[in-house]
């Protein structure tokens, strides 16, 4: 049976909303430069749904690949060709139940008082669409120097 959780979320001042269908095809934490500038935190968690399960209400701006509303600078979904990337603070319940991450990305930029999260694959940059079921490599290739350039996944703008 196909998971209908309909999950809503907004900006801060509400001008934009949105809600988000059933399960998300993949959930992580980001550690990039860009990450870390647009959320203000020493990381971005997101989950990353397909475009057909997302509805939107509101007018959204946009910077590079950011979007956010233009009254109160909130963030909101980001639209891709095929899939949407909500951040998971922007919902409107919390805890979030279903939305653990399973990977991390560009781990070499986490701060060294923040621990890997147990079980999750981890990135030295990108992620790696190889079509591992749930992410699940382990923190010991990374520290082997295994290599985690992305394939034809969008790229981040900045280490």
């Amino acid at each position: 049976m196909a998971n209908d959780t309909r999950r809503s979320g907004s900006c801060l001042c509400g001008g934009i909303q949105f809600s988000v269908t059933g399960d998300p095809y993949r959930v992580g934490l980001c550690h990039c430069k860009d990450c870390r500038k647009a959320s203000g935190s020493t990381f971005s968690a997101f989950a990353v749904w397909p475009l057909e399960a997302f509805e939107t209400a509101g007018i959204v701006s946009t910077y590079g690949d950011r979007s956010f509303c233009p009254t109160c600078g909130g963030r909101v979904p980001l639209v891709r060709e095929n899939e949407v990337e909500v951040t998971i603070g922007s919902l409107d319940e919390v805890p979030t139940e279903g939305l653990e991450p399973s990977y991390e990305l560009w781990v070499n930029r986490r701060e060294h008082w923040l621990q890997p999260l147990p079980g999750a694959r981890q990135f030295e940059h990108d992620r790696v669409d190889d079509g591992a079921k749930n992410d699940g490599l382990t923190a010991d290739l990374i520290s082997e120097g295994a290599e985690t350039q992305s394939s034809n996944l969008p790229r981040r703008k900045s280490a």
